[in-house]
């Protein structure tokens, strides 16, 4: 057991910030259970996770807007999500952005079917880049003061 708890306090920055790329909030969290454990900076797995979920929506958006006609053979599989997210786009407007990070299944959705529509790249990045501050402080003190009070139980 200690040495995977080494393997990840070694590889877990790498490995958080490919799986953050994707939008992906079980590294954070697992991060942060990891941070309140002494086996990771908490603050260096936030900015991490944030940098790399920031790049990752916004590459998303960007290939999308690009390349449409690509995409939307891809997109053929996912009409119930794109409805969804349509659906999620139109009630929040730019909330959605923010919201998105949290909703499992939507959160990749979202920057490609922003992408696809008209919205503007700078407001999206603009967007975007809050969001993923939020989303970083929030998933990553949470599960970090979360795990430390569950430790503090078990003691």
């Amino acid at each position: 057991m200690e040495d995977i708890l080494t393997s990840l306090s070694t590889y877990g920055y790498i490995i958080l910030a490919f799986y953050s790329f994707g939008g992906g909030m079980v590294a954070l969290i697992g991060a942060g259970i990891l941070s309140a454990m002494g086996k990771m900076d908490i603050s260096s797995a936030i900015l991490i996770a944030t940098v790399a979920n920031f790049v990752g929506d916004s590459v998303l958006f960007y290939l999308s807007q690009v390349n449409k006609k690509e995409v939307m053979s891809y997109m053929k599989k996912h009409k119930r999500k794109i409805a969804y997210t349509n659906l999620l786009m139109r009630k929040y407007g730019w909330l959605a952005v923010f919201l998105q990070k949290y909703i499992y299944g939507v959160k990749t959705l979202v920057p490609i079917v922003m992408g696809l529509t008209k919205y503007d790249f700078k407001k999206f990045v603009t967007l975007n880049f809050f969001a993923s501050i939020v989303w970083g402080l929030v998933v990553g003190l949470i599960s970090f003061y979360f795990s430390t009070a569950v430790r503090g139980w078990m003691v």
